[in-house]
C-alpha cells in the first residue's frame, strides 16, 4: 500500500488524562506511538486534553489522534474544544461521543429505533432498590451511567446486594443504570469505517467480564471466530453497524452485546475510543480481518481526514 504520511501534517497523540481509565489509555498510547513512528508520521505525545489545547493555541498542530478513554476525552467535551480550534480529530465528533458515553441515553435511542436492548431502570439512590426489583426482577447488572472498562459495575443476584451495588455505581456518576441481566454469550463487534470486523466471543470464569478480566488476569478466553455460522454472524454484524450509526458515532469504535440462549442479540453499549493495548479487542478483531496493528493505526488516523 502506498502511504504518504505527509498528508497528516503534525499529529498530536493524546493519551492519559485524568479519567478512571488513565492507565489503559497510557498503555495503548505507547503501542500507537510505536506504530506512528514506524509509519513515518510526524507526531508528539501529549498527556491529557489540556496539554493538547495549550499546544493548539500556540499553533503548529494539524490534527489529533485521540486515545483518551472516559470523561474528558470520550464524552464530546474534548471534541468540541478541538472543533473550536479548527483541529480535526480521529473518530466520533461531539454528538456521537457525548451520546454514547451515556449508556442510558444510548439505550433510549436504540429503543426509539426499535433495536434490541435489555430492559432497565435508573437509580439515583440506593433506596430505589426495592422498586427496581419489583419491576425488573433478578439478576441484574448495575453500572454507572457514564463510565467505562466495567468500573463501578456489579452483577447482582441477591436482593440484599442491590442497594450496595447501586451505591458503588453512584460513587462514579450521579445516575446508576440497573439493567436486566442477559444470560448467554458475550460478544463484541469492532467497527472500522463502514465495516464491522469479525465478532469476538468472550469467556471468563469470573462473575462477568470485569476490569481484571479485561486488563489484569490474563485468563479470559477470546473466541474469534466467535462460533456462530456465517449467516448469523453477518446478521448480527449488520445490527451492530446500525446500532453504531444511529448514535452518531463514526470512524471507529466497538459495540458490545449479549446473545441469549435463544440466539437473540441484546445491545449493551458503544465505545467510541476503544482500547489499543495488547489485550484490547478491536486490534484483535482487526487482525482476524487481516488488518495488522500498524495498518489499523493508519486507518484510524485517516478518520481525521473526513468531516
Amino acid at each position: 500500500m502506498n502511504r504518504d504520511a505527509r498528508k497528516f501534517g503534525r499529529v498530536a497523540l493524546c493519551t492519559g488524562g485524568s479519567s478512571a481509565e488513565r492507565e489503559i489509555s497510557l498503555r495503548g498510547g505507547r503501542a500507537v506511538a510505536r506504530a506512528l513512528e514506524s509509519l513515518g508520521v510526524e507526531f508528539e505525545t501529549f498527556d491529557g486534553p489540556m496539554e493538547v489545547l495549550r499546544a493548539a493555541e500556540a499553533g503548529g498542530l494539524d490534527r489529533v489522534f485521540n486515545l483518551l478513554h472516559g470523561r474528558g476525552g470520550e464524552d464530546g467535551s474534548f471534541q468540541g474544544a478541538l472543533e473550536l480550534h479548527g483541529l480535526p480529530v480521529t473518530g466520533s465528533g461531539v454528538l456521537g461521543s457525548a451520546l454514547t458515553m451515556d449508556k442510558l441515553l444510548t439505550k433510549r435511542v436504540w429503543k426509539g429505533c426499535g433495536l434490541p436492548t435489555p430492559d432497565w431502570q435508573v437509580a439515583s439512590s440506593p433506596y430505589a432498590a426495592g422498586d427496581i426489583i419489583e419491576t425488573l426482577g433478578l439478576p441484574v447488572f448495575v453500572k454507572p451511567a457514564r463510565e467505562g472498562s466495567s468500573i463501578g459495575m456489579s452483577r447482582v443476584e441477591d436482593s440484599s446486594a442491590l442497594a450496595g451495588a447501586i451505591e458503588r455505581a453512584l460513587e462514579h456518576d450521579r445516575q446508576a443504570l440497573v439493567e436486566r441481566l442477559i444470560e448467554g454469550t458475550e460478544l463484541t463487534a469492532g467497527v472500522l469505517g463502514d465495516q464491522c470486523l469479525p465478532l469476538i466471543g468472550l469467556e471468563t470464569d469470573r462473575a462477568f467480564y470485569d476490569f481484571d478480566a479485561k486488563y489484569v488476569s490474563g485468563d479470559t478466553r477470546y473466541l474469534c471466530p466467535c462460533g456462530l455460522d456465517r449467516v448469523r454472524e453477518e446478521e448480527i454484524a449488520r445490527l451492530c453497524l446500525e446500532a453504531f450509526n444511529v448514535t452518531g458515532a463514526r470512524g471507529w469504535g466497538r459495540v458490545d452485546l449479549m446473545l441469549d440462549d435463544n440466539n437473540q442479540p441484546w445491545l449493551l453499549e458503544v465505545n467510541t475510543t476503544p482500547g489499543m493495548t495488547d489485550q484490547s479487542l478491536l486490534p484483535m478483531a482487526a487482525k482476524a480481518a487481516g488488518v495488522e496493528f500498524e495498518e489499523l493505526v493508519w486507518r484510524i488516523l485517516e478518520t481525521s481526514l473526513t468531516v
